[in-house]
């Protein structure tokens, strides 16, 4: 039987039953979110509770810090050159209803993320499960007593596996449904057209972008990699290269994406679905999976696309 816990926000573990060998998993709820630890080594943060830089660019619903194996932050939040990245995020530009555009969640105007559940389930082989669940709101959309109402339902699931073989897999699950009739949702309005899942990681100046036809050089617009694609950087303090590779399922809509490559002062992107909006249905949600996976040293295109089969084979 699984074993269910509610989000509290009391500074007090939950522990989850490790293999023989292994630290626990384990999750610290705070006041703001939780940490997601495994034994006494942080691995991310969920941000639950809107933050904001002196009142602005206030935004919920993310993961900062992403920690790599030698517990070294590799996110940014609020970030100088664009501000309102924040760590792992899913964000558009274009939230639609009929033809009124109802705020910005990417670079957070007119928008807020409202945070009315978050429980942890034990997942298999050692794993946790963070099970959200969010409404995304909009002073733009008020009822007849001027309060908000909700556009978007979203129930998402950050799956955390234990570190084996020197990386560790993180899954997510993003699940989008309309809650008003004629929505629709897109990335930039630009050539660029970019939105959807995104990293906001550091940026070492030896940053490189491996994909599943070689290295891979970042241009303006979108480009074509595959299914995955590893980014390489000196993270850390040790003098050595790891990685991030972020995988994308084949059952989520636009698969293979493109990617938004940037190899200074911005963020990572899987783009979904460009610059033309798509419809969001109440009947019909948008469902979208990837999984990170952090890792010592270099990989090869063959290890990595074995990673990305084996993903694949996740219902």
């Amino acid at each position: 039987m699984r074993l269910l816990f509610l989000f509290s926000l009391l500074l007090v573990p939950t522990w989850l039953p490790a293999e023989p060998g292994r630290p626990a998993m384990t999750i610290e709820k705070t006041s703001e979110g939780c940490w997601i630890k495994e034994g006494n080594q942080k691995v991310l943060f969920y941000q639950r509770r809107t933050r904001s830089l002196e009142g602005q660019y206030a935004r919920a619903n993310y993961v900062h810090p992403l920690m790599d194996l030698d517990g070294n932050e590799i996110t940014e939040d609020f970030p100088a050159d664009h501000p309102h990245h924040r760590g792992i995020f899913w964000a558009w530009h274009q939230v639609w209803i009929g033809n009124q555009k109802i705020g910005d969640p990417w670079s957070i105007e007119n928008f807020h993320w409202n945070v009315r559940e978050a429980k942890v389930e034990q997942g298999n082989s050692g794993s946790i499960v963070l099970k959200t669940q969010i409404f995304w709101e909009s002073p733009l959309w008020v009822d007849r007593d001027s309060q908000l109402k909700p556009l978007v339902k979203e129930d998402t699931a950050i799956e955390i596996y234990p570190t084996t073989e020197s990386r560790r897999a993180i899954d997510f699950t993003i699940r989008l449904q309309a809650l008003e009739s004629a929505m629709r949702i897109g990335g930039s309005e630009d050539i660029k057209g970019y939105g959807g899942f995104s990293t906001r990681i550091r940026l070492p100046k030896d940053i490189t972008f491996l994909g599943k036809r070689g290295m891979v050089t970042p241009q303006n617009t979108p480009v074509i990699a595959g299914s995955w694609l590893d980014m390489l950087a000196s993270f850390g303090s040790r003098p050595h290269i790891d990685g991030l590779s972020l995988h994308c399922h084949p059952t989520t809509p636009g698969y293979p994406q493109p990617w938004i490559l940037r190899s200074s002062g911005s963020m990572q992107n899987a783009v979904f679905p460009g610059n033309i909006a798509v419809p969001l249905k109440q009947d019909q949600p948008l469902i979208f999976r990837y999984r990170l996976v952090i890792h010592r040293g270099r990989r090869s295109i063959q290890q990595l696309e074995s990673w990305q089969q084996d993903y694949e084979t996740i219902d």
